[in-house]
């Protein structure tokens, strides 16, 4: 089976233990993620939606950094998850469990929405772009990430990261529903969005566990990360 979205909870009760090499290199993109959104926004005191946040790996760094952070995902075991280790830490995240073509928040809520490691699997992705825009506040920024769609993306996610690495599980993937950076854009626009500037995301180097480092790569080839702005009121 191809994007199989029960991975998360499957594994949720060792999300934080550092034990699963696949959840190793997902926590290990949140800083090099990071390292570009911050360019692009002061989270600092900033109301700012996780979507599609798992066991809770950027709500936590996105705390960490001033903001107000809600987490929400489909996998009721990885909220859980998130849950327990916020409360243990001491931490004000509220978490929510629900998909995102249906947010459970009023309109103009937030001044960011963070979605990274989702577009790639969502049901409906125009829906879910449209959900980010009416529950950002006018001027809102929206930052993501995701994978885009041709051979070599296939190649490097699927056959090298699934297959032969293991750096993720067999299925997490479905090339299918990859997206073009220019069909991102386009649904973007249509959701009433201001595409900004967009950038790669790759492996960089390999820390002293043999996992792989992130951060921004010039190709957007592959992975890519971007940025998209709610205008302001007229």
């Amino acid at each position: 089976m191809r994007n199989d979205l029960t991975i998360y909870d499957t594994v949720a009760d060792q999300w934080w233990s550092d034990e699963i090499r696949w959840v190793r290199t997902l926590k290990g993109l949140v800083p090099g993620r990071l390292s570009w959104f911050d360019r692009h926004i002061d989270w600092t005191g900033k109301e700012v939606l996780d979507l599609g946040c798992a066991g809770g790996f950027m709500a936590e760094a996105l705390e960490d950094r001033g903001a107000r952070v809600t987490g929400i995902d489909p996998a009721e075991q990885a909220i859980a998850a998130a849950r327990a280790h916020a409360a243990q830490a001491g931490r004000a995240i509220a978490y929510d469990t629900g998909p995102g073509e249906a947010l459970p928040y009023g309109n103009a809520g937030f001044d960011a929405v963070v979605c990274v490691d989702v577009l790639e699997h969502v049901s409906d992705l125009q829906q879910v772009l449209a959900e980010v825009s009416r529950v950002l506040r006018p001027g809102g920024l929206f930052l993501f990430d995701t994978i885009n769609r041709n051979p070599l993306a296939r190649l490097a996610t699927i056959t090298v990261a699934e297959d032969i690495l293991r750096l993720l599980p067999r299925g997490t993937h479905d090339p299918a529903l990859y997206i073009k950076p220019s069909e991102l854009c386009a649904g973007l626009v249509r959701a009433g969005l201001a595409p900004g500037p967009m950038t790669g995301l790759g492996p960089r180097g390999i820390n002293r566990r043999g996992d792989p480092t992130f951060g921004r790569l010039p190709l957007k080839t592959i992975l890519y990360m971007g940025t998209a702005r709610k205008p302001e009121a007229a």
